[in-house]
């Protein structure tokens, strides 16, 4: 049995070290297996780490964490690989990527696990380069076995949407459904049907939803029941979309709605603006306190008018408070409007086109006006 380790492990390495195994001299044969295996390895996991450095882009820090699942003898396999997937459509920079988020790829047979998962996308329709871009996001699919996984659950929404066509086009959305087994995807759709919600939101669920699981499971349920105590209707998108912001932003939940209440919200005014606007709580703590501190401060605009206009939170200080903000102090300060007779929220939530014909182009300074929203814009493009 001993020599029979020896043989293969050294056959394995592609090293040629002589070692005698037999019964009478294996406590000498082991140190000198060992340190030849040891060599082997190092030689390997070094021309691993400078092939993904050469030939993928990789920094050392990331080749070195790569390499732990990569074991290349020779550049002939990976090439092969990457020659495949170029002739497929796939760009330099969505190869490397692929390649960073499942570095297993490189060591994947083409006639067993590559090819097929091409030809079977083709054959649903895609285009080359709609699937480089899915296979770039999700580079698990090209490993997820075809026959157990991606054909099982593809057929299970195309039954579930009555279309391969709105298939693909959740899969386009949200690649990561199809890694994703049945058991898992169908549990999740019932917890939604059976509330009501209709088959056009489960489309929407499904193709914000990445990481569906057992675990999961739970959590959605507990959510869905807390998103319809907060007055949600589940036959509204909105719905769906509370409860995916309330399922991902769970972490940061109650420290985000402690920061509207430091800012004056009352719980109903916060449930009002979540329920208007849900992508309010998507900002993060220091961008709300940024916009809220903006509003308040140096808009004089009220807290509670805030909470009836969510939907600005989540808008540009550089590109669309500042210098907005800007232009609305100088009108203010040459007398050519009177606060009580401007909207701020028409100001900033305008088009480009309507705040110029508005805000600059309706004064006889407006070249003057157009010069400071200009300079304010500017400065916006150097952050």
């Amino acid at each position: 049995m001993f020599n029979f380790v020896c043989k293969t492990l050294l056959l394995h390495y592609g090293r040629r070290c002589t070692i005698t195994c037999s019964s009478h001299n294996k406590g000498f044969a082991l140190p000198i297996f060992f340190k030849c295996l040891s060599t082997a390895t190092s030689n390997q996991h070094s021309f691993t780490v400078s092939y993904l450095i050469n030939s993928c882009g990789f920094s050392q820090k990331t080749a070195l964490s790569a390499s732990k699942y990569l074991y290349f003898e020779s550049p002939e396999k990976p090439d092969s690989v990457i020659a495949l997937l170029k002739s497929h459509g796939l760009s330099e920079t969505q190869i490397s990527k692929a390649i960073r988020g499942r570095p297993q790829v490189l060591g994947a047979s083409h006639e067993r696990t590559l090819l097929p998962k091409f030809e079977f996308f083709y054959s649903k329709g895609l285009s080359s380069p709609e699937l480089a871009k899915i296979l770039s996001v999700c580079p698990n699919l090209l490993l997820r076995s075809l026959e157990n996984h991606i054909i099982p659950t593809f057929n299970y929404l195309s039954d579930l949407f009555k279309s391969s066509e709105t298939a693909i086009a959740a899969v386009e959305c949200n690649p990561f459904i199809l890694i994703h087994d049945v058991e898992i995807l169908s549990p999740s759709i019932n917890v939604l049907r059976d509330i009501g919600v209709p088959d056009q939101n489960i489309i929407l669920f499904l193709r914000m939803w990445c990481r569906p699981s057992k675990a999961s499971l739970s959590t959605l349920k507990n959510t869905v029941e807390v998103v319809k105590e907060m007055g949600f209707n589940p036959l509204s998108s909105q719905f769906i979309l509370a409860v995916i912001i309330k399922v991902y932003g769970r972490n940061n939940w109650e420290s985000k709605v402690e920061i509207y209440r430091r800012w004056g919200w009352s719980e109903e005014e916060f449930l009002a603006a979540f329920r208007t606007n849900p992508l309010c709580m998507t900002a993060s703590k220091d961008k709300i306190m940024v916009v809220m501190d903006f509003l308040v401060n140096k808009m004089d605009v009220k807290p509670s008018a805030i909470a009836k206009r969510s939907d600005v939170i989540r808008m540009s200080m550089a590109r669309r408070f500042i210098p907005r903000g800007a232009v609305f102090h100088f009108l203010l300060s040459k007398g050519l409007i009177r606060r009580e007779k401007i909207n701020l929220f028409t100001l900033f939530r305008c088009n480009e086109k309507d705040f110029l014909q508005k805000f600059v182009n309706s004064y006889d300074e407006a070249p003057e006006i157009l010069k400071l929203y200009q300079e304010k814009l500017s400065l916006s493009k150097m952050t």
